[in-house]
């Protein structure tokens, strides 16, 4: 059953991105961010990362990134956030109290922040807020 209140966002895609994201299974059909009464998913190719809302300690907009650093999935070897980027513009850098799975299969690698190039940077950071 879909919560009728959930608020979808979806990635801003970068002309030069959207070939090599395809290639991975990443496209706007594959990549959204969804903001319900129960917590925040990203969905983002085959990859999907779930935190309750109780979980969740801020939101900020990050950005410009260089392309490298946001093209497609990765971690950062410095905090160990994973971030999911379809454009080099910004995005929003979402933090968690308790680290959650996202990136690895079967849950044993945790990140303690996620971020994410949605097309509505600003309408996200408030869904969070105002929950």
């Amino acid at each position: 059953m879909t919560d009728p209140a959930a608020q979808r966002f979806g990635f801003a895609f970068a002309r030069p991105f959207r070939l090599p994201l395809s290639l991975i299974g990443v496209r706007p059909d594959s990549a959204r961010v969804t903001v319900d009464v129960a917590g925040l998913t990203v969905r983002y190719g085959r990859w999907r990362l779930y935190s309750p809302r109780e979980n969740i300690v801020g939101a900020e907009r990050t950005g410009p990134y260089r392309w490298w650093r946001v093209l497609g999935p990765h971690m950062s070897m410095v905090d160990r956030g994973v971030s999911f980027g379809t454009t080099s513009a910004g995005g929003v850098c979402i933090r968690f109290r308790t680290p959650v799975p996202g990136l690895a299969p079967g849950g044993w690698l945790r990140h303690p922040a996620v971020t994410v190039t949605v097309d509505d940077p600003d309408g996200l950071i408030a869904a969070l807020e105002n929950g």
